[in-house]
């Protein structure tokens, strides 16, 4: 079954059983999925344990009152639109409530037509409340959640994605190259998710010896090898009711992902040595830098696990796409290493500005990050020169040049001579060795073709090792 990203629901609030089904009947007729509350005190329950698009709730209820789902409402996510129904003679009552920051007051009997348009009227606002909420430092210091740093737009479109997502109980696959900073979003999806009051634990499939995988994922029973003295809960079991995250999943071996998939499936796992199923609530997020579906042709990951996660794919830009955000995250780590190390007054140079844009970041924010704690670690003075960045020499984009025209370990380093002349020396091999082939190795046609005499071709050919 393929996994959908839906709109957040609505939470109707009415203790007036026909009201609120005839509320829910309307929304509903407009397109929203509307789940619903018959007290205040049942409602702060729901706000407290998931997100909402907005609350459309009574102002008048026995126990607690509607304005006190608004007050919790805020407390759990200040940019949910809360929407309230009043009586007749209770508009004072709403206009304070709006004060607190309700978004606004619909007196009854309710028009529906009028409570439709304050309806979208609330979710375009809560949405561009949202937008990018990833990137703005307020929220993240508000909710506590990572916030992502960056302005291109490549990096936007995966945070809004992100944001959709979060609200699911969808398995996400997180794509990119390693460096990237997967893990950082990763806990953006949980702590902008419904679990976000429970555990986030994470697993790196890469780093843990591949007979040791399932032990680490599931645990294992007492007795069930050598030295297993005692009940060890796993990975899976600290994560019920929260999130699981599996970074490197290409690395999982063949038989824990069919053990992997049964979790997906049917919601159950077994200890290493068990023979109990055990129930668990989880969501997981996972994560690889490598090409899965090549992985699948090859036999070297399950299909129908690949399928089971790749119904919401997010790619995580690599830094030498995200243009200027280059800068603004080296300002940010700078700013972090200045407090950490005591050198508040120290600034980049204009050189080093230039040296990071035109770098080509192949370990992407993870090299970055490492750069400039380096670099402020050994400044002196208040300014980071070009040469404090201690970066490798600028290579060329080999993935724009032509196939086999320079190898991955060309060596770049000395003079302008010396590197001039072993890539000369390359493209040479490379040409001749290509128009042999093309000629079927006939050394008469092929130096024709190459506009040479063929005892300059045979001198050529021993010099580069290629003669039969």
């Amino acid at each position: 079954m393929v996994e959908t990203v839906e709109m957040e629901p609505l939470l109707l609030v009415e203790d007036k059983n026909e009201l609120r089904a005839m509320l829910r009947k309307a929304l509903e007729r407009a397109g929203y999925d509307v789940d619903e509350a018959p007290d205040g005190a049942a409602a702060i329950q729901k706000v407290r344990a998931r997100r909402y698009l907005l609350v459309i709730t009574d102002l008048k209820m026995p126990g607690a009152s509607g304005l006190d789902v608004l007050r919790e409402t805020k407390q759990a996510d200040a940019t949910i639109p809360v929407i309230l129904l009043t009586a007749f003679g209770s508009v004072e009552e709403a206009v304070a409530a709006m004060k607190e920051g309700a978004f606004d007051f619909l007196q009854k009997p309710v028009d529906l037509d009028h409570l439709k348009l304050l309806v979208q009227r609330a979710a375009q606002q809560q949405e561009l409340q949202r937008e990018n909420i990833l990137l703005r430092e307020e929220y993240a210091t508000r909710y506590g959640f990572p916030r992502i740093v960056g302005e291109d737009a490549s990096i936007r479109e995966v945070s809004q994605q992100i944001q959709k997502v979060a609200a699911t109980d969808s398995t996400c696959l997180l794509l990119g190259e390693s460096g990237t900073g997967k893990e950082l979003f990763a806990l953006a999806v949980h702590h902008l998710s419904p679990r976000r009051e429970k555990a986030f634990v994470a697993l790196n499939c890469a780093a843990i010896p591949e007979g040791l995988v399932e032990n680490e994922l599931f645990g294992h029973e007492r007795g069930a090898f050598t030295g297993a003295g005692a009940r060890k809960v796993g990975k899976m079991d600290l994560a019920h009711r929260g999130t699981l995250f599996l970074d490197e999943i290409g690395e999982l071996p063949l038989a824990i992902q069919a053990k992997l998939l049964r979790v997906l499936e049917e919601r159950r796992f077994e200890r290493v040595g068990g023979t109990q199923s055990i129930d668990v609530d989880v969501r997981i997020v996972v994560a690889t830098n490598r090409d899965l579906q090549k992985m699948v042709a090859e036999k070297m990951f399950r299909e129908d696990l690949y399928f089971r996660i790749s119904a919401v794919p997010m790619t995580i830009p690599p830094l030498r796409e995200r243009g200027n955000d280059v800068l603004l995250l080296a300002e940010h780590f700078l700013e972090q290493f200045k407090r950490e190390f005591g050198k508040a007054g120290l600034e980049l140079s204009a050189e080093a500005k230039d040296r990071l844009l035109h770098y080509r970041w192949p370990g992407n924010v993870r090299e970055l990050q490492n750069t400039l704690e380096r670099a402020v670690i050994l400044a002196d003075g208040l300014s980071v020169p070009a040469n404090g960045l201690q970066l490798p020499a600028t290579k060329p984009d080999t993935e724009g040049m032509p196939g086999g025209m320079l190898p991955e370990d060309f060596k770049w380093e000395g003079s302008l001579e010396e590197v001039t002349g072993r890539a000369a020396d390359h493209v040479e091999k490379v040409l001749i060795e290509s128009t042999m082939r093309d000629c079927k190795w006939n050394k008469t046609r092929a130096a024709e073709k190459l506009g040479i005499s063929p005892k300059t071709l045979l001198a050529k050919l021993r010099g580069a090792g290629l003669e039969e």
